[in-house]
């Protein structure tokens, strides 16, 4: 992280208490269901990674600065370059990113890193289908680093550093592919890929 888009210095943060996404308990609330089979925009998949970090960087009502700054954006880009870091794209009908999210993959493990919504529901559109892809690819660990109320309606709670670090060691034992899910899948697929019993 950084403390904000103009500092240039980077740090790592390692909560005592931390917010996960137990991929077999994710939650999709009916409303949210509907409107995924409804289809209102285009989801891809590593399309536009680095505008989505521009994005997730940009300054939104009630938080006027970022902690993405010129360094994490570039070494982020790398690592997508690299095939380590993936992004999750939403589109309107006029082709206008209006939602998305970003984060990295180790083994197993998916640290998202950043999140932003310029549509209804669009981040959480987002979210479905990564969870839906990550479910398909064997991934056993989504990291969501800390708990928002927003987050929590969905399933995301939080756990122990201590916790945490066990589950990420046995993440980084495993390893897990996250183009298992193909890009055509049908919203029905999506929402099957999560419910279905692992």
């Amino acid at each position: 992280m950084s403390e904000s888009r103009d500092d240039p210095e980077i740090f790592w943060v390692d909560p005592e208490w931390r917010g996960i996404f137990p991929l077999d308990d994710f939650h999709v609330p009916r409303k949210l269901a509907k409107t995924v089979r409804k289809t209102p925009y285009r989801v891809t998949v590593d399309k536009a990674f680095r505008q989505v970090m521009k994005e997730c960087a940009a300054p939104a009502p009630g938080r006027p600065t970022t902690w993405i700054n010129r360094t994490i954006l570039d070494l982020y880009t790398e690592l997508h370059l690299m095939g380590n870091a993936h992004s999750v794209e939403v589109w309107d009908h006029d082709g206008t990113l209006v939602g998305g999210l970003y984060g990295v993959s180790i083994a197993s493990a998916f640290c998202g890193e950043s999140m932003f919504s310029h549509a209804t529901d669009s981040s959480k559109i987002a979210l479905v289908h990564l969870v839906a892809r990550l479910r398909a690819g064997g991934y056993i660990l989504l990291d969501t680093q800390f708990i928002t109320e927003h987050l929590a309606t969905l399933g995301a709670v939080e756990i122990s550093r201590e916790e945490y670090h066990r589950r990420l060691n046995e993440a980084l034992k495993r390893q897990a592919d996250f183009y298992t899910l193909d890009d055509a899948a049908t919203p029905d697929q999506i929402l099957q890929s999560i419910t279905q019993t692992s």
